[in-house]
């Protein structure tokens, strides 16, 4: 018997050869913003500047802009459902409290099973749920 979290692993490591065989771009017709670049919705951290965003590529690869950390990933989408798998992420000498809001955004988007897009704002929703602001400028 395979755990959900298993389970998870799996389908994302599925979707992932999927999209490595079929060399289309992942675009969805269903408004997945493929192609798009996204800023969390939430408040700087004291004593610094940046908030998260993603730069999500035409065929589902990202690139994260944390709090401290940055790294890529991936995105697997099939109508609302999203799978995101995160590859490895540079520590570039984070302090101890951004380190952990880092990973444990990382750990959200990784548990992410569902999206939504309402106008400029699209949410991942998993255990918990991250809301983003399509960046539109």
């Amino acid at each position: 018997m395979i755990s959900t979290p298993g389970f998870l692993k799996l389908a994302a490591a599925g979707a992932l050869v999927a999209t490595a065989i079929n060399p289309a771009p992942a675009r969805a017709d269903d408004g997945f913003p493929f192609g798009l670049e996204l800023t969390l919705d939430a408040s700087r951290q004291p004593g610094s500047k940046r908030i998260p965003s993603l730069e999500i590529g035409d065929a589902g690869e990202v690139i994260l802009e944390l709090w401290c950390k940055g790294g890529k990933g991936q995105f697997s989408v099939a109508g609302n459902t999203v799978i995101f798998v995160a590859g490895p992420m540079q520590d570039r000498s984070c302090p101890p409290a951004r380190a952990q809001a880092d990973d444990e955004l990382v750990a959200a988007l990784s548990e992410a099973a569902t999206w939504k897009r309402q106008g400029d704002f699209v949410s991942l929703v998993g255990p918990r749920t991250l809301r983003f602001r399509i960046n539109t400028n």
